[in-house]
């Protein structure tokens, strides 16, 4: 495992490349390559070989990446690792364009659960997906990313709501679109995606059909703190669950059937296509053992562990945790327990993952809800439920959750890898 700050400096350049799952797919995609996976189309029939990597993609936006191990299956079962590709965000509405006192503006939707005052006051640019017709009929699509700030949602003057301090609300219809430029000239969506296409190296695009975009903030993945103590970036959940996920695989070996699952659509219920409710997981886990009876054998062989950022101890707010399930930034992944089975976690698969953790010596904490709070949830019980799998939920502690801007630990990611790594290339799990 490479050292810290490296693996973080890697880390903060993976959450950069990666502003919507699209990007974050296209970028693990990247790095499979570079290791040695090979892509493989669902539709067509797979020929497996033993020590083989594999990664399958749907819509550009969910992945299973796995390594069909040199050990037989049934003895040991898989080894999953879960997390999702997608965040809370802005997305831009399918007739976006607004116009008001000269100004150029986007309608906007929230996608999941999104903080939305941290919104306000920022540079935001614009990435995704644009489905193009060319000059000669032919549909394509392609990635998008703008990178510089073209956008930004400006606040209104305290000095016009005095009250703003005290008890501001957010409209997100009517305070959320994001000002452009003036509405001058060729400025709507259509006509600018299309000049950014062409000077993009798309000179063929001549009308755009569809997109899926997304606004994010400019600000770069950084180290922060005074002794570099903290993780300061967008998407920290859970695209920093995938990069750990990612790493573990990658340094796993081949020896044990590891498999990597990054779905999209968490934030929003899981249940599509390509979500954790879907049916993309189980059909590939089933092609790769060819028969049921095998497939309930493998699986009753498995483990999952269903990484999702944890909420860690606020100073500011601290009576909003139990004061005995409180994690701490730094002190090590969090498991996390709810008796509604808003997480999957049991007290046997806790005990497996504590003993990973102890076996790469790295701390473990755990986090159960106050009694008088509502409960969130992850891909752990839908994955759990879908595959019948024994399933552990996990994560880094983190602070401001679902906000533009997140905060972990520098020390939290790198050993919960150290554990990835032993988790995804322990051959026979430990009696418990």
């Amino acid at each position: 495992m490479i050292e810290q700050n490296a693996f973080n400096e890697d880390m903060l350049a993976f959450l950069e490349a990666s502003p919507t799952p699209f990007h974050a797919v296209a970028e693990m995609s990247r790095r499979l390559v570079e290791a040695g996976f090979t892509e493989l189309n669902e539709a067509d029939a797979w020929q497996l070989k033993p020590g083989g990597k594999y990664y399958v993609q749907r819509n550009q936006s969910s992945l299973v990446a796995f390594v069909y191990g040199q050990k037989p299956l049934l003895d040991g079962g898989w080894r999953l690792w879960g997390a999702h590709t997608d965040s809370p965000c802005l997305k831009l509405k399918p007739h976006a364009d607004l116009e008001k006192k000269g100004y150029r503006q986007w309608g906007v939707q929230v996608y999941g659960g999104a903080l939305l005052n941290p919104w306000f006051d920022r540079d935001l640019s614009l990435a995704g997906r644009v489905h193009f017709k060319t000059s000669e009929g032919k549909h394509r699509r392609c990635l998008i990313n703008l990178k510089r700030p073209i956008a930004i949602i400006p606040s209104l003057a305290i000095h016009l709501d005095r009250e703003a301090n005290n008890s501001r609300t957010v409209n997100p219809q009517t305070d959320m679109p994001p000002i452009v430029c003036h509405n001058e000239g060729d400025t709507d969506l259509q006509s600018l995606l299309l000049e950014h296409l062409r000077g993009s190296g798309y000179a063929v695009a001549n009308e755009v059909v569809d997109f899926d975009l997304s606004l994010f903030d400019t600000q770069a993945p950084a180290q922060v703190g005074w002794r570099n103590e903290f993780i300061a970036s967008a998407r920290l959940d859970n695209l920093l669950s995938c990069y750990v996920g990612l790493a573990g695989l990658l340094a796993a070996g081949d020896a044990t059937h590891s498999v990597l699952v990054c779905n999209d659509h968490e934030e929003v219920g899981s249940q599509s296509a390509i979500g954790a409710q879907g049916p993309m997981l189980k059909a590939i886990l089933k092609r790769i053992v060819g028969s049921y009876e095998d497939f309930e054998r493998a699986i009753n062989r498995s483990l999952m562990v269903s990484a999702d950022n944890a909420h860690g101890v606020h100073p500011n707010y601290a009576d909003r945790h139990d004061n005995n399930h409180g994690p701490l930034l730094n002190a090590g992944p969090v498991i996390k327990i709810n008796a509604n089975q808003r997480y999957a976690s049991t007290s046997e698969t806790n005990t497996l993952f504590s003993a990973f953790c102890k076996a790469c010596d790295v701390p473990v904490q755990q986090f159960v809800i106050r009694s008088d709070m509502g409960c969130g949830s992850t891909i752990g019980p839908i994955t759990s439920s879908e595959l019948g799998v024994r399933t552990v939920d996990i994560g880094v502690p983190t602070f401001a959750m679902h906000s533009c801007r997140e905060l972990a630990g520098s020390s939290d990611a790198h050993g919960l890898a150290k554990v990835a790594r032993h988790f995804m290339a322990c051959e026979t799990l430990p009696e418990v």
